[in-house]
């Protein structure tokens, strides 16, 4: 299973595990963040705003935990509100302009696989080796902020609609020297 992209009419891509599968999460926060966002990218075409009772049901997100959610991302500029009968939400900018990483960071703050410090760069460690690890968590946290960069709002409801082929995750390729 492709973790993060929800099933559509009970048909899964198929996806390779992957060494990761196991150990990198988006947070349910994050998750139900996207899900809320491409709900309204799906939805962008009705008149007025979305309602957030429509939005919790149209995502399955308990109504309470999602309006702490809008509120994080009407704070990152990523949705507005309007007030009153009638009221509810919108896209503050248009899917094409909106990263994955934007959403999750708006929620969870910077994509990282941790808050470990920073390593010695000159190979000073203060316990045995934790240099090179600290260095391999920043560096597996950028991958997984430049995989997530590499996928619009747009992307994902083009998929989700069936207009798109499902999007592949793929780190960028390394190259040495």
């Amino acid at each position: 299973m492709t973790a993060g992209w929800p099933a559509r009419r009970g048909v899964r891509p198929e996806a390779a595990p992957t060494a990761y599968d196991d150990t990198v999460r988006v947070s349910s926060k994050g998750d139900y963040a996207c899900r809320a966002l491409l709900s309204l990218a799906l939805h962008r075409d009705e008149p007025g705003p979305t309602s957030v009772r429509d939005i919790a049901e149209r995502t399955a997100i308990p109504q309470p935990y999602l309006e702490q959610i809008l509120l994080a991302l009407k704070g990152a500029g990523l949705v507005r509100s309007k007030r009153g009968v009638g009221g509810g939400y919108v896209l503050a900018r248009n899917p094409d302009d909106i990263r994955l990483s934007e959403i999750l960071a708006a929620v969870d703050g910077p994509i990282s696989l941790g808050d470990f410090g920073e390593p010695h760069q000159d190979g000073a460690c203060d316990h045995e080796g934790q240099c090179v690890l600290l260095a391999i968590w920043k560096s597996a946290g950028e991958q997984m902020r430049r995989m997530m960069d590499g996928f619009t709002l747009q992307s994902v409801a083009d998929a989700a609609a069936g207009q798109s082929a499902w999007p592949e995750a793929r780190l960028p390729e390394h190259t040495s020297g």
